[in-house]
């Protein structure tokens, strides 16, 4: 006779854990939670997020459990963050997970998985290489070093071994993942080999962009980052031109609507053209046809449809105009010729 035990009967369940930034909680954080749903067809999978990331996987898996913080609960001071983070840890640990995953690279993040590492809960990926213990003491006694905090080089470690490649300029190595940075992270870094790196979403066209869209070209236009460094400057003449060449443009990426509507106004569209930034994963998740303004990011991090040559200078606007232009008459090929 077959006895099945308590144990045997538990349901599995898995927590996955990707917080920042909403561009890596679309092309990371939903092809991972597809990847272990298809590896673990009866587990229960939960998500924790950060921000609006909540909205991306509620699109994305809407039968996925997403928790975490939401915007304004994560404190700039570290004290008052690692309180908001053992308060998460204390939720965590009373869902009793068969398996806790985090594949975020975040200072905050890892010390949660330290902690719950350190408690015996089952962290795989990445957690911070100091106990909670010596952090506290350290941090208490002022002799912590603002490196370690802000420097992942210093502070992150990983039960995948191949996670060490993170900290290499990987885009210069003979092999260059066809679809950059996500295939890079989740499948050498991770070592998740056949994932199918899917993060698309189905969304429904937004209809007044569709309807604009009938009698000419639907441009978004993305050009501000998180850091100014990413941002392109001269954004009023690039919308001006774009204008003055025959094209609709919009451009509402500062959160002031909903996310359902940004992807259901970038379903809509024909291009986005955008600075390295979250904005280019929203876009390929719907299957929007992205163009870069790299600026000093190497475009073979990313692998976009389309992206200029890297350059300290902004990109001229005449030039930007002629690339845009050149991809609607089919002169430029998206795999063939990705820059210009």
């Amino acid at each position: 006779m077959l006895v099945t035990t308590e144990a045997d009967s538990r349901k599995e369940k898995i927590l996955v854990i990707r917080m920042l930034g909403l561009g890596d909680v679309t092309c990371i954080g939903v092809p991972s939670v597809r990847y272990i749903k298809r590896k673990h067809p009866s587990a229960e999978v939960h998500f924790l997020t950060y921000a609006t990331g909540f909205e991306v996987m509620a699109l994305a898996e809407p039968q996925v459990k997403t928790f975490g913080l939401k915007k304004g609960e994560w404190p700039e001071d570290i004290i008052k963050a690692m309180e908001v983070f053992l308060g998460l840890a204390e939720i965590i640990v009373g869902e009793a997970y068969s398996k806790i995953i985090n594949l975020d690279t975040w200072f905050m993040p890892g010390f949660l998985s330290r902690f719950l590492k350190d408690a015996g809960e089952p962290v795989e990926g990445n957690y911070i290489g100091m106990s909670i213990t010596d952090l506290i003491t350290q941090f208490q006694n002022q002799t912590l070093s603002a490196t370690f905090v802000n420097d992942p080089a210093q502070y992150l470690q990983s039960t995948w071994f191949s996670m060490m490649r993170w900290h290499t300029t990987w885009w210069q190595s003979d092999y260059l993942p066809e679809r950059g940075y996500p295939e890079f992270y989740l499948r050498t870094c991770c070592g998740w080999q056949d994932i199918d790196l899917d993060m698309q979403i189905q969304i429904t066209q937004d209809k007044q962009i569709a309807k604009k869209g009938k009698n000419k070209k639907v441009i978004a236009l993305a050009t501000q980052a998180r850091t100014a460094e990413r941002s392109y400057k001269l954004t009023e003449q690039l919308e001006k031109a774009l204008k003055e060449a025959g094209f609709e443009v919009w451009s509402k990426f500062d959160g002031s609507q909903s996310m359902r509507q940004t992807l259901a106004m970038l379903k809509s569209s024909d291009l986005l053209i955008s600075v390295p930034s979250a904005p280019q994963w929203l876009a390929t998740a719907v299957g929007c046809p992205v163009m870069i303004i790299s600026g000093n990011v190497d475009p073979r991090t990313l692998m976009p449809d389309y992206a200029t040559d890297m350059s300290s200078q902004p990109a001229e606007v005449q030039s930007l105009i002629e690339g845009v232009l050149s991809i609607f008459d089919g002169s430029v090929d998206a795999v063939e010729e990705p820059s210009f």
